[in-house]
């Protein structure tokens, strides 16, 4: 998606090889007119997928997600991290290891709000190993609901989670696909 990376190039801050810093328009700030397009382009993108929901981890994917939502007119999940070390007999949980953070956290969904009759969306905005869109597909098929794709903003393409995501199946498609980072350095896949 065009405006996106040219988002990413302008605004982006290339920390490290594994770290890109984008919280002035997609996690700290968010730029509404940038979130409106990215939801219009995941949604055209998807139309035809039969899509009844779309899902996200909260947090930094919700205003992406929110707007894909708002464009396909479905339901949007947003996949929550408790820390609660008790188990909800009312809720899917499982855990996932955040590559960015380093820690693990619990996901959880309420099972009254999906079913085996749903066909969902997941919106992420960084695929690099596919750790938390891993969790999220393991919390959806705990209701036996079905995965409709993967939509990401920004995929690592040196790292291995789009390889690990198809060889389970899954479709993906990444809105801006970097192939190199490094300190000051930011490089789109061409």
């Amino acid at each position: 998606m065009k405006l996106l990376e040219e988002k990413v190039l302008a605004e982006g801050i290339a920390v490290s090889e594994n770290i890109l810093k984008v919280d002035s328009f997609i996690n700290h700030q968010i730029d509404p007119d940038l979130m409106k397009a990215i939801g219009e382009d995941f949604a055209g993108h998807f139309k035809e997928h039969g899509i009844t929901k779309v899902a996200t981890i909260e947090s930094s994917g919700i205003a992406p997600a929110m707007m894909t939502a708002l464009a396909l007119q479905v339901p949007l999940l947003v996949l929550k991290k408790s820390p609660s070390k008790v188990l909800n007999e009312n809720m899917y949980q499982t855990i996932v290891t955040s590559y960015t953070k380093g820690i693990s956290y619990e996901l959880t969904l309420a099972t009254h709000l999906i079913s085996d009759q749903d066909h969902v969306l997941i919106i992420d905005d960084f695929l690099a190993n596919g750790e938390a869109a891993t969790g999220a597909v393991r919390l959806i098929r705990k209701a036996h609901a079905t995965i409709a794709g993967i939509g990401i903003l920004i995929e690592k393409t040196f790292q291995p989670g789009r390889t690990k995501l198809e060889e389970q199946g899954f479709y993906i498609y990444s809105q801006v696909r970097i192939s190199k980072l490094g300190k000051d350095v930011i490089e789109l896949v061409k």
